[in-house]
């Protein structure tokens, strides 16, 4: 059995722990809530630039944007990794990364050549270890994500799609359901799919015929909206992301507080039972030195 001294140490320790667990679960408690704000807040925007892609893809144009144009063969995959750029957030990276290694792992048997794009140090760190070949990243997003930064990796992605570098695009990030659950999930970006524009059409996914008045012409005012349509999905991912980052980290130093709480208890317990021995061994000899003389 180790020493009072030794335990008493120990307990010291693990409660300076539980002291900087608990703070960092108020902390990301309260980061949550602002994330969450930010989350829904992006949601009706994002959902009105959807409805506006969806007319526009169904419009009577002679011209048909890139982005909506499905690709015959798929020899090259441009991938988007969304994760945190700070750890202690529980399983959140690990779950979205070993989704993305499986992905990557299934295309590379197919052949196929794949470029990255990393959002968050954790993935970036990552594919740098994995040896893949990454395109772009941006780290450093901080609580408040700005797309000015953002758009400069993203715009990479969506110019290699564009000049045929890329045959697909797609997102990997983890999606918010509630504060006790957060999933990763792989979305198609490009080509644009049907069911991601028919969420946009109506209440009852109603199909209508769209005519647009272009000025001065239809090119210029279609990829505005495209390229901005593509970064609104990018950004409402990113802000899902962060959403979810901050739960899980919030419930991680929660765990980590309550296991703390019971390390303690059984050291204490440890600690009154060197206590309790040394007294009782200090009472015999006292009693045998008595009985000696």
């Amino acid at each position: 059995m180790a020493g009072s001294r030794e335990v008493r140490n120990k307990i010291k320790s693990v409660k300076n722990t539980q002291k900087i667990t608990r703070a960092m679960e108020m902390v990301a408690a309260s980061k949550m809530r602002k994330a969450q704000e930010r989350m829904k807040k992006a949601r009706p925007y994002g959902e009105k630039i959807r409805n506006v892609a969806a007319h526009m893809s169904r419009a009577n144009t002679e011209y048909r944007h890139p982005f909506l144009i499905e690709r015959d063969t798929v020899k090259r995959i441009g991938i988007v990794v969304v994760t945190s750029d700070k750890g202690l957030c529980g399983g959140l990276n690990t779950n979205v990364l070993r989704m993305a290694l499986g992905k990557m792992k299934a295309w590379e048997g197919e052949g196929e050549q794949i470029e990255v794009c990393c959002i968050g140090n954790k993935g970036l760190g990552f594919m740098n270890r994995l040896g893949a070949n990454v395109a772009s990243h941006v780290i450093g997003l901080g609580d408040s994500p700005d797309l000015e930064k953002l758009i400069g990796s993203v715009k990479v992605m969506l110019d290699g799609y564009t000049q045929d570098r890329f045959d697909r695009v797609y997102i990997f990030y983890t999606r918010f359901i509630n504060t006790m659950k957060q999933e990763p999930v792989m979305e198609q970006l490009l080509p644009l799919s049907d069911e991601r524009l028919r969420s946009g059409e109506g209440p009852k996914g109603q199909k209508g015929s769209w005519d647009y008045i272009y000025e001065p012409e239809a090119k210029p005012v279609i990829d505005d909206i495209m390229v901005r349509y593509v970064e609104a999905l990018i950004y409402q991912a990113l802000t899902e992301n962060m959403a979810s980052e901050q739960s899980a980290r919030m419930v991680a130093m929660k765990a980590a507080s309550d296991n703390a709480g019971s390390v303690i208890d059984e050291l204490t317990l440890i600690y009154n039972k060197s206590r309790q021995a040394a007294i009782t061994k200090e009472l015999s000899e006292i009693v045998g030195g008595a009985a000696a003389v």
